[in-house]
């Protein structure tokens, strides 16, 4: 028998339990072993839940019980988490986590402790909610040089873009209705400003390169500066505008960002709407592959956590190779990336416009008053010298393909 206990009994958590008892048959045949939920960690009491008698307040109980062989941690933050986790590691228990603040933070320790232990540390749900994207990494494309990663990570900027984009509606507005719905934080800022996406994505290159990818290093920008009026230009170029989390690595080059982006309507990100998430893969052999699913909610993700209890479960007294050093990696300088630029002026800037970028691609739209163009290939640094030169930007959007 495999008993689990579950560190925060709030929507993950309970999810987890929900997960376990529901499709305890399912999940054990799977597992090799008997599944128990055996205790679960929360400051509150749960009167009237039928798993009421399980919870218990002080960590200790379950950090001591030798029976104790695998630790959902879906409590969030870094702490108590991370001492937690560290105490679990180290006492040979199993942790298995939805926690993307945590991972992103000390994902290699973590990784490093639970091999000293003969135990593992397991992280499928921290990106990508219920979709599967960590295990293909380290099982399924090991035979691959991962090269690059593009991904609509965050289900919440996901919903506000498609609906700004299907109604024509400001970013204000969705953002209400997207928090009335419960798709949005009461305080949005992690998600609208792509703190969260930037999280993820350090996950992810950190796993493709193999060394530390330290998200405070990664160019993050939201999309609170995305307007109705862009999607008018968009939908004309018959493109759509994403927030895009994206790594590259090319000839010893890496660089890592998050923004938005238009992308054409052939890009297979393309169609992916509302709260779905996506992650594009390109390998060198395989070339590209996509894995597509909902990227948040209490039993996606829960369904992730409980995934990684199965292989946990498979793999007593083994650790699972996981390829991240503490090593962190050297990003190229993110003014000598290059991209396309969409750029939206006052009309009356037609020709100063002409005259700073000299080659570009004029975009027609029914906008009274602003003049728009694509421009040639070049480096951040480079569009930020022309758009001074400008003098008038009214909002810009990086091209991908």
């Amino acid at each position: 028998m495999i008993n689990v206990a579950v560190l925060g009994y709030g929507t993950v958590g309970s999810g987890v339990v929900e997960v376990i008892e529901k499709n305890k048959e399912e999940i054990s045949k799977k597992a090799g072993e008997k599944l128990n939920i055996k205790y679960i960690l929360d400051l509150r009491d749960f009167p009237g839940d039928p798993y009421e008698n399980k919870v218990v307040h002080d960590v200790d109980i379950i950090l001591n019980d030798p029976e104790v062989n695998v630790i959902c941690e879906t409590m969030g933050g870094i702490e108590p988490a991370y001492t937690f986790s560290k105490r679990a590691l180290t006492s040979g228990k199993s942790v298995c986590t939805s926690n993307k603040e945590l991972v992103a933070n000390h994902g290699p320790e973590l990784i490093r402790l639970a091999k000293e232990n003969n135990c593992n540390y397991l992280f499928e749900a921290s990106v990508g909610g219920g979709i599967p994207i960590i295990r293909p990494m380290n099982y399924s494309l090991t035979a691959e040089k991962i090269d690059a990663i593009t991904g609509i990570l965050n289900g919440t900027t996901n919903y506000i873009l498609s609906k700004m984009a299907a109604e024509g509606a400001d970013f204000e507005d969705v953002l209400k209705e997207a928090q009335e719905k419960g798709y949005a934080e009461r305080n949005p800022e992690a998600d609208v400003e792509g703190y969260d996406a930037c999280r993820k994505i350090a996950i992810l290159s950190s796993l493709m390169t193999g060394k530390n990818v330290r998200y405070e290093e990664i160019y993050t920008e939201g999309i609170t500066k995305i307007t109705a009026t862009d999607f008018i230009y968009a939908k004309a170029m018959g493109r759509s505008i994403k927030l895009l989390a994206l790594s590259r690595e090319t000839e010893g080059e890496f660089y890592a960002m998050v923004a938005p982006f238009m992308i054409s309507v052939d890009h297979p990100l393309y169609s992916v709407n509302d709260v779905f998430n996506a992650v594009f893969v390109h390998g060198n052999m395989l070339g590209d592959s996509m894995y597509y699913g909902r990227g948040a909610g209490k039993l996606p993700t829960a369904s992730a956590v409980v995934s990684d209890v199965v292989d946990c479960a498979r793999h007593v007294g083994r650790t699972i190779m996981c390829f991240w050093d503490t090593e962190s990696i050297e990003f190229t300088d993110i003014d000598q990336v290059k991209h396309r630029f969409f750029v939206r002026t006052k009309a009356e800037f037609e020709g100063k416009a002409l005259e700073v970028f000299s080659s570009m691609e004029v975009v027609e739209a029914d906008v009274a008053g602003e003049y728009a163009f694509v421009t040639d290939e070049m480096t951040e640094g480079e569009f930020k010298e022309k758009a001074q030169q400008l003098g008038c930007v009214l909002n810009r959007i990086r091209i991908e393909r």
